[in-house]
């Protein structure tokens, strides 16, 4: 009997101890779940809206007509002294607008917040409401603040009526962009997204004005969502 006590004994001692251990919560793991990071729980918040103001029809831009005076703006290109704001009555529903089809050469524009720069990486995205019409389409374009400029190989295209549309920066494709002539020049790989000093647009191509087949672009608002980083 005392000869069977001990190896029993043992038998039961390991099966208690591996029932513990399958019990036994997984806290290390149950960290490491926790503080996972889920992009979508820190998407980033607006850092500006700019609706433009209702100015008289085909009216060269100015700060008069930037409604967010928090804000300034930049006219880039061959036709930069071109880029204007207008206005109509009719649709009713169509606000002032930035149009292209007043430029007689390329021409882009950006918007900056004197007080900061943005980072614009995560989820960080712009929606805007626009209406292209020919063959022009809309992209986006960056100033870094170390002076490189962007432009983007997604394009909001040509439609019948207004749109209101987003792009998710982390999903763009950049190139450089040449602002003397507004051309673009070969990919940039990883561009740093972290210190960017303006945002806006281009269609690299010079606007033909009304009812011509060459169109125009115009941008109603826009809205940009990431962090403000402050300047020093």
């Amino acid at each position: 009997m005392i000869r069977h006590a001990a190896p029993a004994a043992a038998l039961l001692l390991s099966a208690l101890s591996t029932l513990a251990f399958a019990q036994a919560p997984a806290a290390p793991r149950a960290a490491a779940a926790a503080e996972k990071f889920v992009p979508e729980d820190h998407r980033p918040p607006l850092a500006f809206r700019e609706d433009f103001i209702d100015e008289p029809n085909e009216t060269p831009v100015t700060m008069a007509s930037i409604k967010n005076k928090a804000l300034g703006f930049t006219t880039w290109g061959p036709g930069k002294e071109t880029v204007a704001k207008s206005h109509h009555a009719s649709p009713k529903d169509e606000s002032g607008y930035i149009w292209t089809g007043s430029c007689t050469q390329v021409c882009g524009f950006t918007l900056h917040d004197s007080t900061a720069y943005l980072d614009l990486r995560g989820l960080a995205k712009v929606v805007w409401r626009t209406k292209e019409t020919g063959f022009h389409q809309l992209r986006l374009m960056l100033k870094l603040a170390d002076g490189k400029t962007l432009v983007s190989n997604k394009t909001v295209d040509a439609t019948s009526d207004w749109q209101v549309s987003e792009m998710t920066l982390q999903d763009i494709e950049w190139h450089g962009l040449n602002t003397k002539t507004m051309t673009d020049d070969p990919v940039v790989k990883a561009p740093d997204l972290s210190k960017v000093e303006e945002i806006g647009w281009t269609d690299l191509m010079p606007g033909s004005g009304h009812g011509t087949p060459g169109g125009s672009t115009r941008v109603d608002w826009i809205e940009v969502y990431g962090l403000k980083v402050p300047r020093k």
